[in-house]
């Protein structure tokens, strides 16, 4: 039963990255290559009708969590604190940036809620990317020190940096030079994805020079890739067990090498959809990838004295993890029912439905 709701709660937190992830990669793309105020409109408009929508898959997905491995959320809440109000406060600043901007039509209202609402986007792809950095490396469960644990074994407190900025330190910080790495991965990636969607959903001026730059940013995605793959495994020596012993899961790998090097094709696609699968691809193959590699660890471990939090140590009981099922079925079928609607209304180009239109 653990099992299935574990691969439930990574299915959503999957949808998440995909969807709001293009959200976050328009806003960078707003903030850094949108230029004229139509390009900007193009932008917002693609988005529009959408963004509101793809931010319930997170709060779904903490509900989840809280229901089927409730001392995995009571760890996480608490040990991600300040990560955690910072992504709040972000989310908020993004959305009344998009609310507030056409309020009032003056030049210098527009350019600062046109800033704010980049910024956001800007900054919420790169704490993703390091909270990702921060699970794969693993806290100081417990808060040991000197080989004795000061806290119960699934308590932790991270500070957003620690002196030394490393990763391997006694005592973390949310951000040191191995979650930044991946925190800069995400923001080329949902760059890249959100230029994709853009392409897809709309005609302007700004679509076909966007071409080049998913072209150009690619390659950086490369080179970046690599780098975090030759240091995930000096942060994680053992990264690659699970794939030793499970030769099919190097499914996950495969599908993100066929989105990453897809992407190089971008001037040649004759359909816009084609690169914004691949971006998908991309993206689910590298979160399957990272899932795969520390199943069925939730949340390492940095010391020997506290186990890491696996789907087991941290579930619900069996019992409410049986009844749930009934109620997340009602649930999926409402939600797949909402999003197949919610397209079909949107389908096509969105450049003559304005933002606030829909």
């Amino acid at each position: 039963m653990e099992i299935f709701w574990f691969v439930v709660l990574m299915i959503m937190l999957g949808i998440y990255v995909i969807l709001d992830g293009y959200d976050f990669g328009a806003g960078i793309v707003h903030l850094f290559f949108a230029k004229t105020e139509e390009e900007k409109k193009a932008v917002t408009n693609s988005i529009g009708p959408f963004w509101d929508a793809n931010e319930v898959w997170l709060i779904a997905s903490g509900g989840v969590l809280f229901f089927a491995f409730p001392t995995l959320y009571a760890s996480a809440f608490s040990g991600f604190y300040l990560p955690l109000m910072l992504v709040l406060w972000l989310l908020i600043f993004r959305a009344i940036s998009l609310e507030l901007r056409g309020q009032v039509h003056n030049r210098m209202w527009e350019l600062m809620w046109d800033k704010l609402f980049g910024l956001a986007s800007l900054l919420l792809a790169l704490f993703f990317g390091a909270a990702l950095g921060n699970v794969v490396r693993g806290v100081n469960l417990g808060m040991v020190e000197n080989g004795v644990s000061t806290q119960e074994p699934h308590y932790f407190f991270l500070a957003l940096w620690n002196p030394t900025f490393d990763p391997l330190a006694e005592h973390q910080g949310v951000i040191d030079w191995f979650t930044l790495l991946l925190g800069l991965v995400a923001v080329v990636t949902l760059t890249i994805h959100g230029a994709n969607w853009i392409i897809l959903k709309t005609s302007s001026t700004l679509s076909i020079r966007l071409k080049t730059v998913i072209f150009k940013l690619n390659f950086v995605l490369l080179f970046l890739v690599i780098l975090s793959a030759y240091v995930w495994h000096d942060v994680k020596p053992k990264s690659l067990h699970n794939f030793e012993t499970y030769y099919w899961l190097w499914i996950f790998p495969l599908i993100a090498a066929v989105g990453l090097f897809g992407q190089f094709r971008i001037k040649k696609f004759t359909k816009d959809l084609s690169g914004f699968i691949y971006s998908s691809l991309f993206i689910f193959g590298s979160f399957g990838s990272t899932i795969a590699s520390m199943f069925p660890i939730l949340l390492p471990s940095t010391n020997a004295v506290n186990p890491s939090l696996t789907i087991q140590n941290v579930s619900a009981h069996e019992y409410g993890l049986s009844v749930g099922i009934g109620w997340f079925c009602v649930a999926a079928v409402l939600v797949i029912v909402y999003f197949i609607i919610q397209f079909k209304v949107f389908r096509g180009k969105l450049d003559d439905v304005g933002y606030g239109d829909h």
